[in-house]
C-alpha cells in the first residue's frame, strides 16, 4: 500500500460514497472499488461492508482508518519539517475556475499572488461555474472563482472582483441575429439554450415563474462554454454573463441580445472558506492567499 491508496481509503472513509470519494481522489468509482479491493487482500480483512444502498465502515476498517490517518499525519508533518528551512507560504493552492474565469480573472490574481508570494503555486481544476461552492466546501479546492450568490453565508468569504449582466448569445452567422419584443416575447419564442444549474437558471426559472412565462427550452447543459458551444450550431440563443462573450475564443463570432433588467447582474469573484483550518503550512498559504484577495484593488485592476 502506499500513500495515494491511504488517502484514498480515507476520502471513502469520510463520505461513504464511491463515486463522490473516487472524485476527490480523480479516480473512476469501479478504480476506486478495485482499490479497496486490494488494501482487503492485503491487510486481511474487510474494511467496508457494501450494498446497493450505503456503504459502511466495519470495526476493521475502523482501526485501519487509525493507522491511515497516523501515515497520512506523519508524512505531513514530515514534509512540514523539511520545509521549515523558510516561513516563506509556500505549497500548493487548488482552484477551482470556468475557463471564462481563466481567460478574465485568474491573469491578475495570479500576477498578484506570484509577485508577493512566489513559492504558492496554483493546480486548476477547470468545470461548471455550478459546482464552485461545492467543491470548496468539500475541500476539492481552496479557492474558486465564481458567481457570488446573493445572500450572505458564513462559511464563505466571498470577494467581489467585477458584475457581468446576463444576456443571450447569438451566433453572428445564425438564425437569430435578429429577435424582437419583450425579453417575455423572447423566450417565449426563440429556442433557449440554459444552465442546467446555477445562479443564472436560478434567476431565470423564478422570473418565468413569476411572469407565467412559457420558455421554448431547445438544450440544457453544463457550464457557460457548453451553452456557447450549443449556440454556436444556431440551434438557439444561450444565457450566459456577458463577461463570457468578452474573453477567450468567444470575443469574435456571436452578438448578444439584451436579457431585460429582470434577470439583474451576475456579482463574480472569489469565494473560499472563512474558516482557516489544516496544518500550520497550509494555515501560512489560506493567509497569504487571503491577503491578496482582500488587499488587491480589483476595481481598478478591471477598469485597465
Amino acid at each position: 500500500m502506499d500513500f495515494f491508496e491511504l488517502n484514498a481509503f480515507l476520502a471513502l472513509k469520510e463520505t461513504l460514497h464511491f463515486a463522490k470519494a473516487a472524485q476527490i481522489v480523480n479516480l473512476s468509482p469501479s478504480a476506486l472499488s478495485r482499490l479497496v479491493g486490494r488494501l482487503e487482500e492485503e491487510t486481511g480483512a474487510v474494511l467496508f461492508d457494501r450494498n446497493n444502498r450505503e456503504v459502511i465502515l466495519t470495526p476493521a476498517g475502523m482501526k485501519f482508518a487509525e493507522f491511515a490517518e497516523s501515515c497520512v499525519n506523519g508524512q505531513r508533518e514530515l514534509m512540514e519539517d523539511f520545509s521549515k528551512k523558510t516561513d516563506e507560504p509556500g505549497g500548493t493552492l487548488h482552484v477551482f475556475a470556468s475557463v471564462t474565469a481563466c481567460y478574465s480573472i485568474m491573469p491578475p490574481f495570479i500576477r498578484h499572488l506570484s509577485e508577493k508570494y512566489p513559492a504558492i503555486h496554483l493546480s486548476v481544476e477547470t468545470g461548471d461555474p455550478a459546482l464552485a461552492m461545492n467543491t470548496v466546501r468539500e475541500g476539492r479546492a481552496e479557492l474558486a472563482v465564481a458567481a457570488i450568490p446573493s445572500a450572505a453565508c458564513a462559511e464563505f468569504d466571498c470577494i467581489s472582483v467585477l458584475t457581468s449582466p446576463l444576456v443571450f448569445a447569438a451566433s453572428a452567422t445564425g438564425p437569430y441575429t435578429t429577435v424582437s419584443g419583450s425579453p417575455q416575447d423572447i423566450v417565449s419564442s426563440v429556442p433557449l439554450i440554459l444552465p442546467k444549474a446555477g445562479l443564472a437558471r436560478q434567476r431565470f426559472d423564478s422570473w418565468t415563474k413569476s411572469r407565467n412565462v412559457k420558455p421554448v427550452i431547445a438544450a440544457e447543459t453544463e457550464g457557460n462554454e457548453a451553452v456557447m458551444a450549443l449556440a454556436a450550431l444556431g440551434l438557439g440563443i444561450g444565457l450566459v454573463p456577458r463577461i463570457v462573450l468578452e474573453n477567450g475564443p468567444y470575443r469574435e463570432g456571436f452578438i448578444s441580445h439584451s436579457a431585460g433588467n429582470a434577470l439583474g447582474y451576475y456579482d463574480i469573484g472569489f469565494i473560499q472558506k472563512t474558516q482557516i483550518s489544516g496544518s500550520e503550512k497550509l494555515k501560512r498559504m489560506r493567509l497569504a492567499v487571503t491577503d491578496i484577495l482582500h488587499n488587491t484593488p480589483w476595481t481598478q485592476e478591471f477598469a485597465r
